[in-house]
């Protein structure tokens, strides 16, 4: 039986039922009497799929549904000899269904793409021997071989070779990115140019590309409170229909009159108000690389008051760099830097790197290396005595500073700043500073989402002085630092208690309880996170908060969208069902304008998904 509703669904189907349609419109216009009305084959072809929905839901659902009350309107029809409007009625709905799909596809465009890109063949580097196999047998440590032009086939680490990575179905930009050792790639980007070798990290149903597939299938799942609510009001408008239509009948003695009360006051449109704009929503944001899990997530977005940002990672790139570099007397700034980094080119701190990354010059030769934990190394360079790390440090080891360079620490250590004193052969040398980098367009993203009447604030874990020094930097007035995890929640629900609506951004690690404390929430780092991916709403694949303003006119367009749909859907019925009862309009009138509403909400959610926004 399934397969002969989906036969009767398909378009060519309800092209025969139309062109049938059209056939008896011409036979009542020209007054022809047949032994046969053609609006039967559309009946049958557009009228059984309804007649079907509403038996499954009324009896395997337990649900009475739109579906029901068009299918008693259509059988109302026919009763009272007007097969013609009954084949409309039916026609229209198909028409309305195929639209529907037509606007649901059209959003969902950008995710088949993404399931066409999960690549099928991946070449295995065996033994110094290459061999093609099928890609979901790779696992975790393989090494495979990915040619320029192709899918790069498993989430990992190039381990040799470089090259430029189109990412826009990942992340949404454009511009292919330059990757060489040590970078990651992921699966179903396109390697553009050179040939590299790759470690899978992850491969299958784990890589980037298949969780995106995931979110998106799972958030097409999820009801936005406004089409449960609009489910709720189909519910109730059945039964107020069959009342109607029943007293009109009672009342004027027209049965015609009740039958077009039941025809118009079918709640189709206002059941398709919500998912088709849901739906349109999320197809345009997966579009420019942002996963929305749940149109509930993008109802809530339009209503935040208060976003709450962790620093590292969020509002910074989560990356030190070098700052300041000072030489004091008798060293100059490029000295001192040089020296440094060859010191720290032995040491794996995070801090040593950066130092090492910002020199320019030729690192020269250092021996006998030693790393002091917490405190800092030491090592001789041409026969001199290199001692590179805190304060402190270089004071147990007999390094004078003066009044003036003990000031310069503590000011940069104000700003939050690590810093590094190197001192040669006994001597203070210098300073090299060093701070998180703050993201390019943090500064923009917060004056854009302040116009839009939301509070920014950063909660962190860092301490007071670096929390700070980032906030002045991008305009955010309210900074609690020192937070660990439950520290973040306990703010959150500060807020909410106060009626704030919270939107929370943060990496979806360390913030997952607040990600989840939150009324909604945005995940960074979200490419290869299982943990972001699974404790956020929503998902920034590229890492770009550019995109939250973007998110908030989203959601916003996407409210007006449902409200529009659903104050249209309802005068259109309130008017007609006023007609209907004035006799004003007949089954096949009726149906007509009915079925006008139904359309012009899914044309209108279709809108949304190409709108510039």
């Amino acid at each position: 039986m399934k397969r002969i509703i989906e036969f009767l669904e398909s378009p060519l189907m309800v092209v025969i039922g139309g062109v049938a349609l059209a056939s008896s419109f011409i036979l009542v216009l020209k007054e022809i009497q047949t032994a046969f009305d053609p609006a039967w084959i559309a009946i049958v072809i557009c009228g059984l799929p309804i007649y079907f929905s509403a038996l499954k839901k009324l009896f395997i659902g337990k649900k009475i549904s739109s579906p029901l009350l068009i299918s008693i309107a259509m059988t109302a029809c026919i009763f009272i000899g007007e097969v013609f409007a009954a084949g409309e009625v039916a026609f229209i709905m198909a028409i309305g269904e195929m639209l529907e799909d037509f606007a649901v596809n059209r959003s969902r465009r950008g995710i088949s793409k993404l399931i066409s890109l999960a690549p099928d063949k991946a070449r295995r580097i065996n033994n110094q021997n290459l061999e093609e196999i099928p890609a979901k047998e790779i696992v975790e440590g393989d090494i495979v071989r990915v040619l320029p032009g192709e899918k790069i086939t498993v989430d990992g680490v190039i381990i040799s070779g470089s090259t430029s990575v189109d990412e826009s179905v990942i992340t949404g930009e454009s511009l292919p990115r330059d990757k060489t050792l040590g970078d990651k790639v992921f699966c179903g980007t396109i390697n553009c140019n050179g040939s590299v070798d790759v470690r899978a990290e992850k491969s299958g149903k784990d890589t980037s590309i298949e969780k995106m597939i995931k979110l998106v299938s799972e958030a097409e799942n999820k009801k936005a409170p406004s089409q449960r609510i609009a489910d709720k009001w189909a519910s109730w408008l059945v039964p107020a229909a069959l009342l109607t239509a029943v007293i009109t009948w009672l009342i004027t003695g027209d049965l015609q009159r009740g039958v077009t009360v039941l025809v118009v006051f079918c709640p189709c449109s206002l059941v398709l108000a919500t998912p088709v704009s849901i739906i349109a929503g999320i197809g345009q944001a997966a579009k420019k690389g942002v996963l929305i899990k749940s149109g509930q997530a993008l109802e809530t977005l339009s209503e935040v008051s208060f976003m709450t940002f962790d620093k590292t990672g969020t509002i910074t790139l989560g990356k030190p760099s070098v700052s300041d570099v000072i030489g004091f007397e008798g060293f100059s700034s490029d000295e001192v830097l040089q020296i440094t980094a060859s010191v720290e080119n032995f040491s794996q701190h995070p801090l040593a790197k950066a130092v090492v990354k910002a020199c320019k010059a030729e690192l020269l030769h250092a021996e006998t290396f030693l790393s002091v934990s917490g405190k800092g190394v030491s090592a001789v360079v041409d026969g001199k005595k290199i001692l590179c790390g805190t304060m402190d440090f270089l004071m147990e080891n007999s390094v004078q500073l003066t009044e003036n360079q003990i000031d310069k620490v503590n000011a940069y250590s104000m700003q939050g700043k690590a810093v590094i004193l190197t001192s040669i052969s006994g001597k203070a040398a210098g300073i090299i500073s060093l701070s998180d980098t703050l993201r390019p367009q943090a500064q923009t993203v917060i004056s854009e989402l302040k116009t839009f009447g939301v509070e920014p604030m950063i909660l962190t874990g860092d301490n007071q002085q670096a929390a700070e020094y980032m906030a002045l930097k991008v305009g955010v007035k309210k900074v609690y630092a020192g937070l660990l995890p439950e520290g973040k929640v306990s703010k959150i629900q500060e807020i909410q208690s106060g009626k704030g609506v919270v939107c929370m951004i943060g990496d979806g690690v360390n913030d997952a309880p607040a990600l989840k404390t939150s009324d909604v929430s945005v995940a960074m780092g979200a490419i290869g996170s299982d943990v972001a991916i699974e404790s956020a709403d929503i998902a920034l694949m590229g890492d770009d908060i550019s995109k939250l303003p973007y998110l908030k006119r989203l959601s916003r367009a996407v409210v007006r969208s449902i409200r529009f749909n659903i104050s249209l859907s309802m005068t259109i019925n309130f008017i007609a069902v006023t007609l209907s009862v004035l006799g004003l309009l007949n089954p096949v009138l009726g149906a007509l304008v009915h079925n006008a509403g139904s359309i012009i909400v899914v044309l209108n959610a279709a809108l949304l998904y190409d709108r510039k926004i």
